[in-house]
């Protein structure tokens, strides 16, 4: 599939779920490679990322296209368009539109297995004299120049941990 005729399946798909034609530019866009396409605010053009066709087939890249054409009506109507926005959200149910995209089969073999996010552990812990707010910081923090984000009150170091795991 071109960009030519995927001009054409966005225009007929409009008219089929929306009842109304789009009048800008659709496209394949090769740079796209966190998300199945893109509604423009300022051109009103829609962009499309190819490794869904190619990887998924015309099924996703339809559903790809309805989330699209959602943002697009909406904000021409000047209607809620973003994700957070109930008007997307029932657009989305009228239509049959996913809200995400599926995974890459191709980004899913590469990404690691799902374990925990590790956040770093803090290595200072400071609290204000004032009001005994504890702050934990990963790095040493001049407590002449900064005070208490909330009372003002003066920060003196409280603990300071061992270095973990370095070299």
């Amino acid at each position: 599939m071109d960009n030519k005729e995927l001009q054409g399946l966005v225009e007929k798909i409009s008219m089929e779920y929306f009842h109304k034609p789009f009048r800008h530019a659709a496209s394949f866009n090769p740079r796209l490679r966190t998300t199945g396409g893109r509604y423009l605010l300022k051109s009103h053009n829609i962009e499309i990322n190819k490794k869904y066709l190619e990887e998924l087939g015309e099924k996703e890249l339809i559903g790809i296209i309805k989330h699209e054409l959602c943002h697009y009506h909406l904000h021409l109507e000047g209607k809620g368009y973003r994700h957070r926005d109930a008007d997307f959200k029932q657009l989305l149910k009228e239509t049959d539109a996913p809200r995400y995209c599926t995974v890459l089969p191709s980004k899913a073999a590469s990404r690691p297995s799902r374990r925990p996010s590790r956040r770093p552990s803090p290595r200072y812990e400071y609290v204000c004299r004032e009001c005994g707010i504890l702050y934990r910081r990963q790095r040493k923090v001049n407590t002449n120049r900064y005070v208490c984000g909330r009372c003002g009150g003066k920060l003196v170091l409280y603990k300071m941990y061992a270095e973990r795991g370095r070299k």
